[in-house]
């Protein structure tokens, strides 16, 4: 950035130690890169990336990591117990709907378990003030209503993913039950329930743009499974920017007041659809040959947050809507496959812009 500034609760972050799980995956290295930009001591814990090409060898593989499952509860807790973190950002999770009808029993393993035992490790390192759990805005209850899902609405899950988020929610609310802050017993928790992320640098299976970029690259054929299905589509950006601000709070005098579950989704007054976003993306790079699935696992149909109370409490709102979100995100591939080593320069060029959005 040409300037210093930072957001009070970037000020908040500077120097602090974070510790990042699944700091390897997509959001991860987006958090990784906005939090070294404002000085804060990041390390990570994940395994390895899945994928190749990954936005952590792209941009973030100088990030002290330790490779590891945090379904291995001893390997997880020593981590922490070296790093003696501030905070912990827990984003590792199995994040994938179709996989998880695939893998159910990994799945409600790595998504339930997975965050008891990051729980478990902040509760023993007395360092640890506050945990965020980011779990997603298909812990609802979805009753394909047309109005958005607020914190205080049911939760559940018909599918495997769906319901083994909800299950972490569980496993997360009790621990704040049953060790509170206040008392001294436990770290403050927060959980944050986001939508559908879009962003460069993302390159996971059975994805929208994620697929996209496949097709157009290989000039193959995109297969669409829901065409009409709406979601709260957003840049990663967005749920970075919420993910810091809720960090910041539970690093507060008031941590009482942001240890709660924060819904962080879109404020466009549109909601996108999946042939929407595909359209928008067409336009801004190329569109490549459809094709629908016959059959398809079952999924959500309408989805929608309420984000009212991170907007009113936390002062968050997304600095592009939907629309430049899908720009910004084609504008990162094509830059990409234009010369990859360009990935850490636009990856950065893009906080940067963002920043000085919300510093201004």
């Amino acid at each position: 950035m040409s300037t210093e500034k930072f957001a009070s609760f970037e000020s908040a972050l500077a120097g602090k130690r974070i510790l990042v799980t699944g700091n390897t995956g997509f959001t991860g290295g987006w958090v990784c890169l906005w939090l070294k930009s404002i000085g804060a001591a990041v390390t990570g814990y994940s395994l390895r990336p899945e994928t190749s090409p990954s936005l952590f060898n792209a941009i973030a593989d100088d990030i002290d990591t330790t490779f590891g499952d945090i379904c291995d509860y001893g390997q997880l807790a020593d981590a922490v117990f070296r790093v003696e973190p501030d905070i912990i950002l827990h984003l590792a999770a199995q994040p994938l709907v179709r996989r998880s009808y695939a893998e159910p029993l990994r799945t409600f393993l790595v998504n339930a378990q997975g965050t008891a035992h990051v729980l478990e490790a902040a509760r023993n390192v007395k360092s640890v003030r506050g945990v965020l759990c980011v779990t997603t805005d298909k812990v609802y209850k979805n009753n394909e209503w047309t109005w958005p899902y607020r914190e205080n609405d049911a939760l559940g899950g018909k599918d495997p993913y769906s319901a083994s988020k909800a299950a972490a929610e569980m496993v997360i609310q009790s621990y704040a039950a049953s060790y509170p802050n206040e008392l001294g017993k436990g770290p403050a928790i927060a959980t944050a329930r986001g939508g559908n992320i879009i962003g460069g640098g993302d390159w996971s299976e059975d994805r929208l743009i994620p697929d996209f970029v496949r097709a157009v690259m290989n000039n193959d054929r995109l297969t669409l499974r829901y065409p009409d299905a709406t979601r709260p589509w957003q840049h990663v950006l967005a749920l970075v920017q919420g993910y810091l601000m809720i960090m910041a709070g539970l690093l507060s005098k008031d941590p009482a007041r942001y240890a709660r579950a924060w819904n962080l989704g879109p404020h466009d007054v549109k909601q996108y659809s999946v042939r929407d976003v595909l359209t928008l993306m067409s336009v801004s790079w190329q569109r490549p040959d459809l094709t629908f699935m016959e059959e398809p696992l079952p999924e959500a149909r309408a989805l929608a947050l309420d984000s009212t109370l991170a907007r009113n409490e936390l002062g968050w709102m997304p600095v592009w809507d939907t629309e430049q979100g899908v720009r910004e995100t084609a504008r990162w591939y094509r830059q990409y496959y234009e010369n990859p080593s360009c990935a850490s320069q636009i990856t950065q060029e893009q906080i940067n812009a963002w920043r000085e959005k919300i510093v201004q």
